[in-house]
């Protein structure tokens, strides 16, 4: 059985003694060290992969190459020994070239006839034995296999022809192919063809190794020719990372030289895009905290110099508490004004989905005769869908209503209106207004800023037109102004419509 130990009650006073006599072990044990490994480079790691599947396909090369020769080597000596053997048996139905009568089982001398015409090829033994007992064979043998009576015995006791193979000898092994000689329907005598293949195959190791050393000729090659282009074609990577080094927020002018249509020069595209896109955000980024710095402090300085002179006098109180109470409005109204253009750069900013613009319009129509004393008027109202978020549509919708409201005047028309067109929905309001100059058309979609006559009669900080432009911008379409100045302005949102 094993046994468990219940920890007893330990007491807060024990307990600190002992943290304080006891030294931690975090404070005694040395900082654990990092081990340092070597880093390769990308060029290095890129040849090393190129010469290691290089070197795996010579080395299976050469070693199938080698095998396949060796194959091919023993075809060859089984085939050669079946030729010997045929030769063989073709004289012993000859004629005997001494005498020009035929052989007429003369065994010894058949064995003479074919032993003087044979040729022998390197490392080819023939053996005849007549009677059980050796006769007469190959001259310069690589061994004399006659010697072994063993071998001897086995060969003189088949009755049909068999291979076998002979191992273990001074000339290395040997492959053998014996034949029983059949004349008259008796066995009169065996042929015995055998083939030393050491020094052949010593040739063909010989050609591999001389194969292995080329492979080997062609891996250093190849190392001292890829490192040298792998470096020209990793030079645009060697800029880009000199560029983006240099690059500060201070100077995102700079740019990669692009050359060519490959891998790299898209990276190089992408990251001079990447940096023009920053350069924007920066500048965007600077301009608008200039501006809103300039819009704030004009309130606030406001606020504070007439806290300062405010005195004792009631009246003159409440006239300093409403003053700055309109001013404190103002600058909320400009912070929620910022918030809403900060979230327009998030991609939740709208959830659009299809809705009935003619709907929206209406809605907006009955809220906005509420803005001021106008020629309000609903125009062309078609029925169509458009892909877009409810409110996001409704709050530009407003803010242009409001926006023509400041730049008109009692009596002034104000139309809303709904149009299909070629795969967009056009919707907009127009008015008979000041109107805008032609310089004035583009800037005034800009945060904090205002045409001439904005600055004359508008009451905000010149964020409407920029939240309009941020909410059509959302939802991937645009807003065009059409306006002649003292005739009038046309605001358009122009919006995919509904699939």
């Amino acid at each position: 059985m094993t046994s468990r130990t219940t920890p007893l009650p330990v007491d807060p006073l024990t307990t600190t003694v002992e943290l304080t006599t006891t030294p931690k072990r975090a404070t005694t044990d040395p900082p654990a060290r990092r081990r340092w490994r070597p880093t390769l480079g990308l060029r290095l790691r890129l040849l090393g992969w190129a010469l290691a599947l290089l070197a795996v396909a010579s080395l299976s090369s050469v070693v199938v190459i080698r095998q396949v020769l060796l194959n091919q080597l023993e075809n060859r000596i089984a085939s050669d020994m079946r030729q010997e053997v045929t030769e063989f048996r073709r004289l012993v139905g000859g004629q005997n070239p001494a005498t020009g009568r035929p052989f007429a089982g003369d065994l010894r001398a058949i064995a003479d006839t074919y032993l003087l015409r044979n040729e022998p090829q390197t490392g080819e033994v023939v053996l005849v034995f007549v009677d059980g007992r050796f006769y007469r064979g190959t001259e310069r043998a690589p061994h004399d296999l006659a010697g072994d009576t063993a071998l001897v015995a086995a060969w003189t006791a088949l009755t049909a022809s068999a291979y076998g193979r002979v191992g273990d000898t001074p000339a290395g092994s040997a492959r053998w192919l014996a034949v029983p000689v059949v004349i008259d329907g008796a066995a009169r005598g065996h042929v015995v063809v055998a083939e030393f293949g050491a020094e052949r195959r010593a040739e063909i190791d010989r050609a591999v190794r001389l194969m292995a050393l080329a492979c080997l000729l062609v891996i250093v090659v190849v190392a001292a020719g890829g490192y040298l282009a792998m470096g020209r074609a990793l030079r645009p990577l060697r800029t880009v990372t000199e560029t983006a080094r240099t690059i500060e927020e201070a100077d995102l002018s700079r740019r990669i030289p692009v050359t060519g249509s490959d891998e790299v020069a898209d990276l190089s595209r992408t990251f001079n895009a990447m940096v023009g896109r920053l350069q924007r955000a920066f500048a965007t980024q600077r301009a608008f905290l200039s501006d809103a710095g300039h819009e704030l402090r004009t309130p606030i300085t406001i606020v504070r110099g007439h806290l300062e002179l405010m005195g004792d006098d009631p009246a003159e109180r409440a006239e300093t508490v409403a003053l700055v109470t309109d001013e404190l409005d103002r600058m909320n109204r400009m912070v929620d004004d910022l918030l809403m253009l900060a979230k327009a750069e998030q991609p939740d900013f709208v959830q659009p989905a299809a809705v009935d613009a003619a709907a929206i319009v209406t809605d907006v129509f009955a809220k906005a005769v509420a803005l001021g004393e106008r020629d309000w008027r609903l125009g062309v109202v078609e029925p169509v869908a458009v892909w877009a978020d409810r409110h996001r549509l409704t709050q530009a919708l407003m803010q242009l209503a409001q926006n023509a409201v400041q730049f008109t005047g009692p009596g002034d028309r104000i139309e809303l209106f709904v149009r299909a067109g070629p795969g967009r929905v056009l919707i907009g309001v127009t008015d008979t207004g000041v109107g805008i100059a032609a310089a004035d058309r583009e800037r005034i979609f800009e945060r904090f800023s205002r045409g001439e006559h904005g600055r004359q009669r508008a009451e905000g900080a010149g964020l409407g037109l920029a939240i309009v432009s941020a909410i059509a911008q959302a939802h991937r379409g645009t807003v065009a102004v059409d306006s002649v100045p003292g005739a009038g302005s046309t605001f358009t949102l122009v919006l995919a419509p509904a699939p």
